[in-house]
């Protein structure tokens, strides 16, 4: 009886035959960096941006009490009534008072944006003017893993694609020997975990790296002292070679060439990671701008300069997470300190890229997950003052990437409570940060479940007013 042979056993049964190198060599180009997943893509339209820099307030940062003052709360300022509405959340249910905002504000730079008194360096004309303050955005959900999967990856119950992993999905990067997304996070992950960069149901190529806080910030980074850099390629050489066989016999693991891929760009990201990571290479003047002369401004300060710098080396999407916004309590105080600690960095970044001639080609976003509320629980009294969360109004800016430079778009009501005017759901945010890079969100799919899954999930549209 004759038994039949699959046509991929048949050509390494060739042994040295030209069948076999042919063979060979096609699945050796399909792994050359040139030639791999993240090689640079056309975008779908000329773009604006090439890569994003997003800054992450973690908990929900107050509009009220960074980029939207409303002296209408003076008046009302504990002032208490009753909410009785049983499609609210129990969080703003009940027992209410009105909460006026403890900072004062000035008006910053040419174009005069409000801002909160403890922006200092944020206040200075070279930035302020660069900024676009989007006031008009509203959420899904007053819960943070949720709220924070939605901004993340547009599907507020988790499991999809990350924005930053549908950005190199759809343009690749621009360096083949760093990963095309990064992610930088404190000590702790931001709730949700990894979900908030994970690549979903796209293949493994395109999920988030994070960077380690602490120490080394990728595990490993460094070869045994033994070890010499040929021995790894010859152990990979070989690694490589068993897992081909493998895929020609199973082609439908499409895992293993994620894996494949993985290995190699671990061996090239050996020589080019230590130097990006080495801030010490940066002159002395630069270090102390992004405040890492100061233990309270050098954990984000750092961040954001590692973030310019995998920028500048052709990294396509860097987010940073900063907590401790989430302000229930003694808002003037943990506000107050957390925006000491970013102030300056992101001052620093903004004026760093415009000096450099990238923040034209860089769009630079800051936001959190949601908003806050104009007033709180009644349960400590004026010295445990602070505000819910607040889905219906939020704020967020941007800078450089095509925006509009000193400019505020949209508006809340009198009291903060809700968006007003140039009113967009967050997937709108989403269908307009990626019309920036070149990408349209309803040709950027990917066929999933029976169906193509995009960022917006069934669609958005482009907010124009934010757009220069």
């Amino acid at each position: 009886m004759t038994q039949s042979i699959p046509r991929r056993n048949f050509l390494y049964g060739l042994g040295a035959s030209l069948g076999s190198l042919a063979f060979s060599d096609l699945l050796s180009a399909e792994q050359k960096p040139s030639q791999g997943p993240l090689a640079p893509k056309q975008p779908h339209h000329p773009a604006k941006a090439k890569a994003v820099i997003m800054l992450f307030m973690e908990g929900g940062p107050s509009h009220i009490d960074t980029f939207d003052p409303k002296p209408t709360l003076d008046d009302l300022h504990l002032k208490e009534f009753v909410n009785k509405d049983d499609k609210i959340s129990g969080m703003t249910n009940g027992g209410r008072f009105y909460v006026r905002s403890p900072f004062k504000f000035r008006q910053a730079g040419n174009a005069g944006i409000p801002m909160n008194e403890h922006f200092v360096h944020m206040s200075d004309p070279d930035v302020a003017d660069e900024l676009c303050v989007y006031r008009g955005c509203q959420a899904e959900s007053v819960n943070h893993p949720t709220a924070l999967y939605h901004m993340n990856t547009g599907n507020k119950f988790g499991g999809d694609p990350a924005i930053g992993s549908w950005v190199t999905y759809g343009l690749g990067s621009e360096n083949q020997n760093l990963p095309g997304y990064v992610v930088m996070t404190e000590l702790a992950a931001p709730q949700g975990g990894s979900g908030n960069w994970s690549n979903g149901f796209l293949p493994a190529y395109y999920q988030g790296t994070r960077l380690r806080a602490e120490g080394s910030p990728i595990l490993d980074l460094k070869p045994p002292a033994w070890k010499t850099r040929e021995h790894q390629r010859a152990n990979l050489d070989v690694l490589q070679e068993i897992n081909r066989q493998h895929l020609a016999e199973h082609p439908q693991h499409d895992d293993l060439l994620a894996r494949m891929e993985n290995y190699e760009l671990a061996f090239r990201m050996q020589m080019q990671v230590p130097e990006i990571i080495d801030l010490k290479n940066e002159p002395q003047h630069v270090q102390e701008m992004y405040g890492l002369d100061d233990k309270e401004t050098a954990p984000f300060g750092r961040q954001c300069l590692m973030a310019r710098r995998l920028v500048e080396q052709g990294v396509r999407f860097v987010q940073i997470f900063s907590g401790g916004w989430d302000s229930h309590d003694f808002i003037e105080r943990a506000h107050q300190k957390r925006i000491y600690s970013v102030d300056k960095p992101i001052a620093a970044l903004i004026k760093d890229l415009k000096a450099r001639g990238m923040l034209d080609e860089t769009l630079v976003v800051w936001t959190g997950e949601f908003g806050r509320t104009p007033d709180n629980n009644v349960r400590g009294g004026d010295a445990a003052i602070g505000r819910d969360h607040n889905a219906d109004a939020m704020n967020m800016f941007f800078a450089g990437g095509g925006v509009k430079r000193g400019t505020i778009v949209g508006a809340t009501d009198e009291i903060g409570a809700k968006a007003v005017e140039v009113v967009h759901p967050i997937r709108d945010v989403h269908v307009s940060l990626l019309h920036l890079l070149g990408l349209d969100d309803n040709k950027l799919t990917y066929f999933h479940g029976g169906r193509f899954k995009q960022l917006s999930q069934f669609g958005g549209e482009i907010i124009p007013e934010i757009m220069a």
